[in-house]
């Protein structure tokens, strides 16, 4: 309650100081969340998590104090200096867990659980989302193209070497999140369809990973025995994480890239375009541990032994979406 509540809160507020309080009700809120398991992990996780989200917090009421004195306004539709235009998107990029800020985001995801970390990647991400959406007009566009393009590269470079998916799915994130600022900097309207859809992917390849209890690469060798049917679905998301056409994925790179293009920015483009290879290796790497490896066994086990797990209901449909959004564009682009 405390998460939707805050939310609501910087979503529906005008007023600099509501945000400030909204966005620290949102940090408050989910720390308790974040370390029930108790376990030292999940403490040092919660303990990390507040502190760039306290300092990143602070830095905004600072800036938008600062605003105040220099202007006597606290809306938030009130011009801003570009100091504290730069200090407050600064501020929001630490909270997203972007390049070069970004070194909280795996340790706090790789301590907390799988659900958790689904929170942390995508609900705690709307809030400060919000914000950038709000000051649209008055980011500083270079900024945000140079930080997205590190984003992408880092979160690529990054998850090469790593063995938990956990830590796996934050530099993912990082690199989507990376496109997200980018195309907040061209067309907010096309920033809210790559998160509604990044959204969507991101929850349906966490859901899979709960339900198979995928916690390391070790383990995606045993998927197929508890189903089948969702190990190939896995394997669908992960393609469609990587932005492969025809599924959901290729459809925000597709406009971003298309935008990109539209106004002569071809280099920034191909660096973006290229960026994305790692991330997209990391993802079939993790395909051919699903679909093409078996791990050893013995002659008395041949089963991983695991809890029965049970099938949540969102994850069927989040799947579908993920998958097979694509012959939509045609209506998003007439509308």
């Amino acid at each position: 309650t405390g998460l939707s509540t805050s939310t609501v809160i910087v979503m529906s507020s005008h007023h600099w100081l509501l945000a400030w309080v909204g966005l620290e009700l949102n940090t408050l809120s989910i720390l308790p969340l974040i370390m029930k398991l108790g376990h030292p992990r999940a403490t040092e996780a919660t303990t990390k998590y507040f502190l760039a989200q306290a300092t990143a917090a602070a830095l905004i009421l600072f800036s938008a104090t600062m605003n105040a004195w220099e202007t006597g306004q606290w809306e938030m539709t009130a011009p801003l200096s570009p100091a504290v235009a730069t200090m407050i998107s600064s501020a929001i990029m630490m909270k997203l867990g972007l390049a070069p800020v970004h070194a909280w985001y795996p340790e706090v995801l790789q301590g907390s659980t799988i659900t958790m970390a689904l929170v942390i990647s995508t609900w705690q991400k709307m809030a400060p989302f919000t914000l950038l959406y709000m000051m649209a007009g008055q980011l500083p566009t270079k900024m945000l193209l140079l930080v997205g393009l590190v984003s992408a590269l880092i979160g690529g470079w990054s998850g090469l070497n790593q063995t938990q998916t956990r830590k796996i799915m934050a530099f993912s994130s990082i690199a989507h999140v990376g496109w997200l600022l980018i195309a907040m900097a061209l067309n907010p309207s096309l920033a809210i369809l790559t998160l509604m859809i990044y959204i969507l992917m991101t929850t349906a390849m966490f859901m899979s990973l709960n339900t198979t209890t995928m916690k390391a690469l070790t383990d995606l060798g045993t998927t197929w025995t508890q189903s089948p049917a969702l190990a190939a679905l896995t394997i669908l998301a992960l393609f469609s994480l990587g932005g492969l056409p025809p599924l959901t994925g290729f459809l925000p790179k597709w406009l971003i890239l298309n935008e990109l293009c539209s106004i002569k920015l071809m280099p920034l483009a191909t660096t973006l375009a290229l960026a994305s290879l790692p991330s997209l290796y990391f993802y079939v790497r993790m395909t051919y541990l699903i679909l093409l490896t078996a791990p050893p066994n013995t002659t008395n086990m041949e089963h991983k032994w695991r809890f029965d797990g049970h099938l949540i209901s969102f994850l069927p449909p989040a799947m579908m979406l993920t998958l097979l959004l694509l012959p939509i564009l045609p209506v998003l682009i007439s509308n």
